[in-house]
């Protein structure tokens, strides 16, 4: 194997593929995005873990999981800046109205009106009787609009509504400067039916896809392609135990078996976070890699070089290290782009199953929060997490294509 591989036939192949290179710098924004979330996360949680007592400050890191669970408006908006329906948008107001309406009447309304919290959107510096003046307002265009049974056909009313909207915009001046470009970035694809940022949400989720990827594929490829290499290259028992060992688990489904690890730290300390899905993951996407690597080794140990290698004297434990797994290393590349795709599609099953994810929001569990949506014809939430998932699927699935085509020589 040429170890300067820059140099070698295979990888001028896959670097000249203009789709391979695309799909590269795909997953690399994904994977930039995936860092600069987790690093900060990673700090505070053990700085947390070090001292009890010390919390993080609210905004920490370019999106953290407070600010994904945190509303930034009214629910089931749109994105990309549309004007929902008529009545859509009245419900919107209402809503608004009333949370600042509740507020006043409250003992200490001073501090309920501070707690109002819709992101970078706040309740006007106003004195209060200057905003119960304009909640006032508010109600009587309100009570003015709500007489009539469909806005959409009473096009006659619409300025009205923009009036009503102008005194909302009043109670909750949108921000501006760093803070408006920040405000348009979190409400650029809608808020789901809780007021969260659809867009938060989906790019957070990138930093678990990535996480249960890469943690997943690696540990299947190095444990599988291991156990592989062993069987094939020592025979015998080894190759006997292995063998039981994957054909015991594939045996059984892999939709079971996944269900059934991942219920097993149902209530236990581990309940919560991410290995659950790393365990029960890992202990099923090994198979693969074991067996085609296995089926590589067999073939390569009967080659020239390696009967050679063996009637010098070389040690076999020598062997393998230096001319069995070198010459796999192409298949450990192809089977983890295949197996980071495979962890991905499985994660949504089991978050749409209440069994996946469940401390944080992820792609399937967005989609699985979608459903009463979907039937509200409401799809920007389902979408945006179908979309995050195709994107970083579809590269993953370009690399896969372009590895097998430049390294395996089936494929010359």
């Amino acid at each position: 194997m040429n170890l300067n591989w820059k140099e070698s036939r295979a990888a001028r192949k896959f670097f000249r593929s203009r789709s391979s290179i695309l799909a590269l710098l795909v997953i690399s924004t994904y994977l930039a995005i995936a860092i600069v979330i987790l690093v900060p996360e990673m700090y505070f949680d053990f700085r947390s873990w070090q001292d009890k007592d010390y919390t993080p400050p609210k905004n920490y890191g370019f999106i953290n999981l407070e600010q994904t669970e945190g509303r930034v408006g009214t629910k089931n908006m749109p994105g990309f800046s549309l004007k929902p329906e008529p009545e859509k948008r009245l419900q919107h107001c209402e809503q608004l109205l009333e949370i600042v309406d509740r507020a006043l009447k409250k003992p200490d309304a001073q501090t309920a009106l501070a707690e109002i919290d819709f992101g970078t959107l706040k309740v006007a510096d106003l004195p209060q009787p200057e905003l119960k003046t304009l909640v006032d307002q508010g109600w009587k265009t309100f009570d003015t609009l709500a007489t009539s049974a469909n806005l959409n056909e009473a096009p006659e009313q619409l300025s009205k509504l923009a009036e009503l909207e102008q005194i909302v915009n009043q109670l909750y001046p949108p921000p501006t400067g760093w803070k408006g470009v920040w405000r348009s970035f979190e409400m650029l694809l809608g808020t789901d039916r809780q007021g969260r940022s659809i867009m938060l949400r989906a790019i957070y989720s990138i930093k678990v896809a990535m996480q249960i990827g890469i943690v997943t594929a690696l540990f299947a490829v190095l444990f599988g392609g291991f156990l592989g290499v062993a069987a094939g290259f020592f025979g015998g028992w080894v190759d006997h135990l292995v063998i039981w060992l994957y054909t015991t688990f594939s045996s059984i489904p892999n939709l079971v078996l996944l269900v059934l690890l991942a219920y097993m730290f149902t209530g236990t300390t581990w309940d919560g976070t991410l290995i659950p899905v790393y365990v029960a993951f890992g202990l099923t996407f090994w198979i693969g890699p074991c067996r085609v690597l296995r089926g590589e080794t067999l073939k390569i140990k009967e080659l020239e070089y390696v009967q050679a290698a063996t009637a010098m004297g070389c040690g076999r434990v020598y062997i393998m290290l230096r001319h069995i797994i070198p010459n796999t290393a192409h298949l450990l590349l192809i089977n983890f782009s295949l197996l980071f795709i495979g962890a991905i599609k499985s994660e949504v099953i089991l978050s749409f199953l209440g069994l996946g994810v469940k401390r944080g929001p992820s792609w399937g569990i967005m989609i699985s929060q979608s459903g009463s949506e979907v039937i509200n014809s409401f799809f920007w939430q389902i979408g945006a997490a179908t979309a995050f998932m195709f994107g970083l699927v579809l590269a993953f699935n370009i690399v896969s294509d372009a590895l097998q085509d430049a390294f395996d020589p089936r494929h010359q």
